[in-house]
């Protein structure tokens, strides 16, 4: 257990659960807003699990999954300017 590993679990579960709680309860811009904040939130915690571990192999993870949350974000927004 390194300082490393404790800022990421810092980071999944001091920025992750406000934002799951955001994506859960909240209106279409709060589902929004807590979106982004647990995609940002993940991606700080998987890099710094893996300066962690040491393996900077696997910072294709993390790239991987920002560019996967840009794209969601884009999709939901579109979704919300759609009339019902």
């Amino acid at each position: 257990m390194n300082p490393w590993t404790l800022a990421a679990g810092a980071f999944l579960v001091g920025g992750g659960l406000p934002g799951l709680w955001l994506v859960v309860r909240g209106s279409a811009v709060e589902r929004l807003a807590g979106l982004q904040l647990t995609s940002t939130m993940a991606t700080l915690g998987l890099v710094a699990a893996v300066i962690g571990s040491g393996q900077s192999s696997l910072l294709i993870v993390p790239l991987a999954g920002v560019l996967m949350s840009f794209a969601g974000t884009l999709v939901y927004t579109r979704l919300l300017g759609r009339p019902s």
